[in-house]
């Protein structure tokens, strides 16, 4: 008995002071696409990068802007903002967080190979005034300045130069480099070991500058990419958080001892785009000519699909059908008529098709990921299956994200399935970067390459309009201008059922993002 007196002894003194070295293994179907936290913007990278990098601002549960390295900040002038940077923060090597930093981030997230250009370069120029102030003075008014600056993360400008990293990893075209697979941030959790696609493990950082809510010391990440081996290993408790459960799965789960559901809606919405830049289609039968510059030909894809069976049979009632093309409905400000979808009508489909030239159809490849969204390999087969009333005989080409997106990224596509979401609710970070004509700064994720002059005036005008009530009036006829040339093929807004151990508390929050000191383990 004496033997195991002060093991146990010592036990229940670390748990009364709350120091249990907790572990949280968790998974996911896919893995995280690098380290490198400008590179690629997409959500699960950003929340694995987001443990070890962090914002100027942070969202806390409700999603509200909070401060985070920024202890305050005031909008001097329409078009200057002024920051007070935390005193005393380090990042993980030691060194001490400066304006110098700062500013350095901000023109490492707009350079060319940054996924974040979009935002970074919406926020001005960033300019040191001393060690612990930055300015930003933009050339016009930016109606939401904070939105963009909670995308942008803060690097250390030593770490980056000491390592060859002044400008994000070239990810579309395979570059590898010191921060894709190593990190130096100022958060609450520190990279120990990054094995891609096979387990990313992270330590806390015991001189952060925050407050812990939560009591987990190590966080071990294992990418499983079949939902039945992901299922298995959380109901034997070889894991205990799975962030994306497979819809078919929680009715089972919701009645396995020692597991628990976590329900909440996404602000993500789901479409499919085509490709409406090209003379001729790169993957089609169709010689000479592109179909999807068609109205006709878009609207009948859109009316050939019959939501709600999916909705109900493949997503197992976990999704909103939506003709809205925000990944909130408060992007479209709930207006009925814009989130409102084009009925299901295979007549009027075929009837399109015929008036369009293309009765007897025609052959495309549907590019699409196998481990991004909820059932997103299947919705695709669901709608190849559809398309075939119209004669549209589809291939679908599904593929990992991490070959997924940089295919993308090159307009290697004809028609594709994309999400697009977060925890901005504004419909700006949809209209910019997914709707506008591409050019140098904005459409980047238009993939489609669709041109529409008359939208992309709208969307300018509203990215510029100070007054609420004018951009409102900008904001919607961008929105049904887009609506109305059904340049896209929006599906649904995803409900994100999480999966954990009964011992497990979780935060779950309307951007899908799992943030780590918030959690604990028991």
């Amino acid at each position: 008995m004496k033997r195991h007196f002060l093991p146990v002894a010592l036990a229940a003194l670390l748990a009364a002071a709350g120091l249990q070295a907790q572990t949280l293994r968790w998974a996911s179907q896919g893995d995280p696409q690098t380290m490198d936290p400008h590179s690629q913007n997409e959500s699960m990278t950003n929340m694995m990068n987001g443990q070890v990098y962090e914002r100027l601002v942070m969202r806390d549960k409700t999603l509200a802007i909070v401060p985070a390295l920024a202890t305050s900040w005031q909008q001097v002038s329409p078009l200057l903002w002024r920051f007070k940077l935390r005193p005393g923060v380090k990042f993980h090597d030691g060194t001490p967080l400066t304006a110098d930093d700062v500013v350095f981030s901000v023109q490492r997230g707009a350079a060319p190979t940054s996924q974040i250009n979009p935002y970074a370069t919406q926020v001005g120029e960033p300019v040191k005034i001393d060690d612990l102030t930055v300015e930003f003075r933009l050339k016009a008014p930016n109606p939401i300045f904070l939105q963009h600056i909670d995308t942008l993360w803060i690097m250390s400008k030593a770490w980056s130069e000491k390592h060859k990293v002044t400008k994000p990893l070239d990810f579309k075209n395979k570059e590898e480099t010191h921060a894709g697979m190593n990190a130096n941030g100022t958060g609450p959790y520190m990279l120990v070991s990054r094995a891609p696609g096979i387990k990313t493990v992270y330590k806390r950082n015991p001189n952060w500058w925050g407050k812990m809510e939560g009591n987990v010391q190590t966080i071990e990440y294992t990418p499983i990419s079949n939902d039945a081996t992901r299922l298995a290993a959380l109901v034997s408790g070889e894991i205990d958080f799975v962030l994306d459960p497979a819809p078919r799965d929680v009715p089972r789960l919701r009645n396995t001892s020692g597991v628990k559901i976590i329900d909440g809606p996404e602000n993500r919405i789901v479409f499919i785009g085509m490709d409406q830049g090209r003379d001729e289609l790169l993957y089609s039968s169709v010689k000479g000519k592109n179909p999807f510059k068609d109205q006709r030909v878009r609207q009948a894809l859109y009316q050939a699909i019959d939501i709600e069976t999916m909705r109900t049979k493949l997503m197992n009632g976990q999704s909103f059908p939506t003709g809205g093309m925000t990944p909130s409905p408060l992007g479209t400000y709930n207006d009925p008529e814009l989130e409102k979808r084009l009925p299901f009508d295979l007549t009027a489909a075929r009837k399109l098709m015929a008036d369009a030239g293309y009765a007897d159809g025609f052959e495309v490849t549907l590019d699409c990921p196998n481990n991004r969204y909820i059932n997103d390999e299947e919705i695709c087969i669901a709608l190849a299956g559809m398309w075939s009333q119209l004669k549209v005989k589809v291939r679908v080409n599904a593929m990992p994200r991490a070959t997924y997106f940089p295919k993308l990224e090159k307009l290697d596509t004809s028609l594709y399935m994309l999400g697009w979401g977060g925890a901005i609710t504004d419909a700006e970070t949809t209209l910019t970067p997914v709707m506008r004509n591409r050019g140098e700064k904005v459409g980047a994720y238009n993939y489609g390459n669709s041109k529409n002059d008359k939208l992309d005036q709208l969307i300018a005008q509203s990215s510029v309009e100070p007054d609420p009530k004018k951009r409102e009036a900008l904001v919607k006829a961008a929105l049904k201008e887009q609506k109305d040339q059904v340049h896209t093929l929006p599906l649904h807004r995803q409900v994100i059922p999480w999966a954990a151990r009964q011992n497990v508390s979780v935060v779950h929050r309307a951007d899908n993002w799992l943030e780590v000191q918030w959690i604990t383990v028991k």
